[in-house]
């Protein structure tokens, strides 16, 4: 089967190859014999009745300095053009990302979209985690600088993140004493408009945060991503060191809940975030790690990936 497959990611050219997934998931889908597009989110458009985009051409190879070749620009309609859409680039999740996933909701009955554009806008991985709250460590979101200071003082400690971020970016951890809590509550609310969230602090950390990755609804594979010298965050892009792992029972509880509503909802590929048996966040938009993953396990996730996406296409 090969496939004519629209990648919307981030550029190309500022990619690192290393552990980038989407790089991965291209390599794989070209030496399968599909043929790849890639576009930015802001070349969607519509116009009477068609959702298309200026997409190049691409070949891919895993060299650094030279790891594409592009052709020039078409207009693909992405309903009758393309059997795939790869929806892949980072958030922020703001109002030009829902956009498009409306602009992609349209060519999903024609087009399999991955992950599903509709449910993708409905499951903000900080919000959707809260369906499984059972499993989460206590959390608040709230802009209110007096919930936030009585949610701290119940706590001890606890840390304070975009509703919205990525990569571990903007997220603070507020000591016994609540230094800057006031200040940071202030900044927050500054920079953004939606409330933010409040967790309390797992010293498990320590140990590292698992990154377990399902493939349409089963796992596939995890990683142990462990803070770097003086740092709490342990996501790999935030200075993280990623090591191998095994799931533990309560880890596999978890994916075993989760698993039939991602399946149900068309979230195919899905990384999930465990602290100490805590989750903490489901991510849906760009998730990342298979890369690692593989690298520990001697496993082919991308393979996985796109054995379920052309099942998916030939029924």
């Amino acid at each position: 089967m090969s496939l004519t497959v629209a990648v919307q990611m981030d550029p190309i050219e500022s990619i690192g190859l290393a552990g980038d997934s989407t790089f991965a998931l291209m390599l794989s889908a070209q030496a399968r014999g599909h043929r790849l597009f890639h576009y930015l989110a802001p070349d969607l458009g519509y116009e009477d009745g068609r959702v298309f985009a200026k997409a190049r051409p691409v070949t891919v190879q895993r060299i650094e300095g030279n790891h594409y070749t592009a052709g020039e620009p078409v207009s693909l309609d992405l309903a009758k053009d393309v059997d795939v859409v790869l929806m892949r680039q980072d958030p922020p999740f703001d109002i030009g990302y829902i956009t498009a996933t409306y602009l992609l909701e349209r060519v999903a009955n024609d087009t399999l979209v991955v992950n599903d554009p509709r449910s993708v806008r409905d499951a903000p991985e900080k919000l959707f985690v809260l369906d499984f709250a059972r499993f989460m460590p206590p959390t608040m979101i709230s802009r209110n600088l007096a919930d936030i200071r009585a949610f701290h003082a119940r706590h001890g400690e606890i840390v304070v993140k975009p509703l919205h971020g990525k990569a571990g970016e903007g997220v603070f951890r507020i000591g016994k004493d609540g230094t800057n809590l006031t200040a940071l509550t202030e900044l927050f609310g500054t920079i953004w408009k939606e409330p933010f969230i409040a967790q309390a602090f797992l010293p498990a950390v320590s140990e590292g945060d698992k990154r377990i990755v399902l493939v349409d609804g089963e796992v596939a594979g995890a990683i142990n991503r462990v803070p770097g010298k003086g740092e709490f965050r342990s996501n790999l892009a935030a200075g993280g060191s990623a090591q191998k792992t095994e799931l533990t029972s309560r880890e596999r509880e978890i994916c075993q809940a989760l698993g039939p509503e991602l399946k149900k909802r068309g979230l195919l590929f899905v990384g999930i975030d465990v602290i100490g048996g805590m989750l903490t966040e489901i991510n849906v938009t760009s998730p990342t790690g298979i890369v690692a993953i593989d690298q520990f396990n001697g496993t082919d996730t991308p393979a996985r990936i796109w054995d379920a996406i052309e099942a998916k296409v030939a029924r």
